[in-house]
């Protein structure tokens, strides 16, 4: 697997070298397809698992609700989410619904302007997550626009959870690698 570098490396220059103060970064050449791809693949994953999880799980109420899997660590619980995350502000699902909308729009625009393959994999894996949940909000019951998200993986201490939910996470964290480590979206290094 290649190593994610901050910044591509131009003409001349070693990979993950620090381009030149004077030189205007270089937008990755396919940074759209990049992102969009990674984000395919994170929502065929969700989807696919969320209904696995409804046909698998979608029959257990109440004590037999939870399947363990590492014993007390962690376990399948089938939960429908009508809120954010943790189960907040769950009157107000066409509130999120608009929100991931607005999101996956400025991800797909900002795509275009990447220079960083760390910004370009978290683009990807906030945009599959972001469509994974939107797709639910979409698509599922009660209706459209205001369907419940399908969470399934729990942890102990933590509210119930999906992939979608998990690569949103995941591109958090490197979100703030990058910034920590000083790299812009468009691979400039901020001093």
């Amino acid at each position: 697997m290649a190593e994610i570098s901050d910044t591509d490396a131009g003409p001349g220059s070693e990979p993950g070298s620090e381009p030149d103060s004077g030189a205007a970064p270089t937008p990755i050449r396919g940074a759209l397809s990049i992102v969009l791809s990674i984000a395919v693949v994170v929502l065929a994953l969700d989807q696919a698992a969320k209904a696995w999880a409804i046909a698998a799980l979608g029959d257990r109420y109440g004590d037999e609700a939870r399947v363990a899997v590492l014993g007390d660590l962690f376990g399948f619980r089938l939960v429908r989410n009508p809120g954010a995350a943790f189960s907040m502000a769950t009157g107000t699902t066409w509130i999120f619904t608009i929100i991931a909308t607005v999101v996956v729009v400025v991800i797909v625009r900002m795509s275009r302007k990447l220079g960083s393959r760390l910004w370009t994999v978290a683009f990807g894996l906030l945009l599959g997550g972001a469509t994974g949940n939107l797709t639910d909000r979409l698509f599922r019951a009660p209706g459209f626009a205001r369907g419940h998200v399908v969470d399934f993986l729990e942890l102990p201490h933590w509210p119930v959870f999906n992939l979608a939910d998990s690569a949103i996470c995941c591109a958090a964290a490197l979100i703030v690698l990058a910034s920590l480590r000083g790299v812009g979206i468009d691979g400039a290094r901020v001093r």
